[in-house]
């Protein structure tokens, strides 16, 4: 470290020990010593690629202007593979703010990766309308351990996909804190990671993994066990495409209108269940009592052909719902609910049209998830991979491993220690999760079996260290008849750093005007913004008198 680089900071040290990172006066760096990062800056395996100096306003976001900052670029762990001769590092991009608040955000991407996302602590939808990086916070963003062009083949790499299911983190996160100290002088005193998707299922992953390494994990969305839910993707989309009128448009077996009819018929039986008719249904656990399709949805006859469902709608609905499940009725995944969320298209596109698109399912469960992984010539007919899919013989090739892929998908891709997460509960780390309801990959039964099966082995202290929050209506990320936006990111910093367990993070709809992007789902009866509270699990929200409209009208009760 040179003194150059230290100068910002060093002077500050002594002044600051023992000071609440809330309220303390952080070292701001001079955007002047930015580029010496460049040539300055040493750690293992490292090659910084660039470091320059972005101004005030030049990227903004929802509307306001990003401070200053210096953006680095660069190289860790760079390799050619033993066994597919590609190239391979972990490319990774980290904002420094000028006005820095003394933390660092790990921003966990999603899907696939392979790509170095503008590292500025965003989320999809559900995030709050100053990200990380305009809140203070250094962010770091990587791209898993792999290049979008070598997606989804990276697969064919076993220490490729160990990067991307769980070692990455392991790598960057101490190089993002050695940078922090050479730019500020001093070490982050927090540290978050966080994510939607895939990127919250890596933050559970470092949750269990990594708990040295944050001291507050954020989760939203999980995709918990994603190659399970991938095979189930296919599964369904196998059902879908057995019904469709069009077959090269699997929603044409279920389209916009018949969802809309299960939608009313859900609400109709679930949606006063919370004590508001108010188009949520809070209440997941007493709508599964309450909600019978076969007794609730028509069944169409020539002579009924509106407000119902065809029989054969019916009976795919039912198989999905309930999951996937080999031929001798073992469970694959987990059941989904159902949820007036069905109506997203967001929904359609999990559940339809992308299930077996090149990018998503098919490659994924092929080239990722399975031991072996598919020959390449698979890509040239993904359909066909995707339809011919077998339950009993290829399903089970995402728990396989062998001479050259010593780890299983299940293995590199979930957190080790679901039931218990020992190690960030005796780390005194603190975890979030937020999920919604209507999710069509990635089921929030499965996320909330984790969490009863998590509380079960905690004895009751599970809500000291994990928290579970769930979004009535929410689709995957984001969307859906829903209150979709929240930060969580000032709900996580309040628990690690001040001791406040979130009780309740109030929510809103993202009606028409909304600065963070207008959610075109909100339903034209509700207030533009409509707040609801998230309540920890496995609390509901549930209307206690007032407008309808405000999270004030509502306690979080059992």
């Amino acid at each position: 470290m040179t003194p150059t680089l230290a100068r910002a900071g060093a002077g500050l040290l002594l002044a600051l020990a023992g000071t609440s990172v809330s309220t303390q006066a952080w070292a701001q760096p001079k955007l002047g010593i930015c580029a010496e990062l460049a040539t300055q800056f040493k750690h293992p395996s490292t090659r910084i690629t660039s470091a320059q100096p972005v101004a005030t306003g030049a990227l903004s976001n929802a509307g306001a202007p990003i401070g200053a900052h210096c953006v680095v670029l660069g190289q860790m762990n760079e390799r050619v593979s033993p066994v597919d001769g590609q190239s391979y590092a972990i490319g990774f991009e980290v904002r420094l703010p000028e006005a820095w608040n003394g933390r660092l955000f790990y921003q966990a991407n999603g899907g696939t990766d392979g790509i170095v996302a503008r590292a500025d602590g965003g989320f999809v939808g559900g995030g709050p309308l100053r990200n990380a990086l305009q809140k203070g916070f250094a962010v770091i963003s990587t791209n898993g351990g792999h290049t979008a062009a070598q997606n989804p083949l990276f697969g064919l790499d076993p220490q490729a996909r160990i990067d991307y299911g769980y070692a990455a983190p392991r790598a960057a996160a101490p190089m993002a804190k050695a940078l922090v100290q050479a730019a500020y002088g001093q070490a982050p005193a927090r540290s978050y990671i966080g994510g939607t998707s895939n990127g919250g299922r890596l933050a559970m992953v470092s949750a269990s993994r990594h708990a040295d390494l944050f001291d507050g994990f954020l989760a939203i969305a999980p995709a918990l066990r994603m190659p399970a839910s991938s095979v189930g993707g296919l599964l369904g989309a196998q059902l879908w495409h057995a019904i469709a009128p069009d077959k090269t448009k699997l929603e044409s077996a279920f389209p916009p209108p018949a969802r809309a009819v299960l939608a009313r018929a859900i609400l109709a039986r679930c949606d006063a269940l919370d004590g508001a008719a108010d188009g949520i249904v809070e209440d997941q656990a007493g709508c599964r009592n309450a909600f019978d399709l076969a007794r609730d949805v028509a069944t169409c006859t020539p002579a009924l052909t509106e407000e119902c469902l065809t029989a054969a709608q019916k009976e795919v609905l039912v198989k999905v719902h309930a999951g996937p499940k080999n031929r001798a009725g073992q469970p694959i995944y987990t059941t989904y609910p159902y949820d007036p969320g069905v109506t997203s298209p967001i929904w359609a596109d999990w559940k339809f049209v992308l299930s077996i698109n090149p990018t998503r399912n098919p490659v994924s469960v092929g080239f990722i998830f399975s031991t072996p992984p598919q020959d390449k010539s698979m890509l040239q007919d993904t359909q066909r991979f995707a339809l011919g899919f077998d339950i009993d013989t290829d399903a089970p090739k995402i728990f396989a491993t062998n001479s050259t892929f010593t780890e299983s998908a299940m293995s590199f891709m979930a957190p080790p220690d679901l039931p218990r997460f020992g190690a960030l509960k005796a780390r005194g780390g603190k975890m979030l999760v937020i999920h919604g309801t209507s999710d069509p990959i990635f089921s929030v039964d499965d996320t909330t079996a984790w969490y009863d099966e998590l509380s079960r082995n905690q004895g009751g202290s599970t809500g000291d260290f994990v928290r579970l929050f769930r979004v009535p209506g929410m689709s995957h990320s984001r969307g859906g008849p829903s209150t979709d936006h929240f930060d969580a990111i000032d709900a996580l910093v309040a628990w690690v750093e001040n001791g406040v367990a979130p009780q309740r993070i109030t929510a809103m709809a993202r009606g028409p005007g909304h600065a963070g992007g207008v959610n075109a789902e909100v339903p034209a009866n509700w207030s533009a913004t409509r707040t609801r509270p998230l309540c920890p699990y496995p609390t509901l929200a549930r209307y206690v008198g007032g407008d309808i409209e405000r999270a004030e009208s509502f306690a979080c009760r059992p």
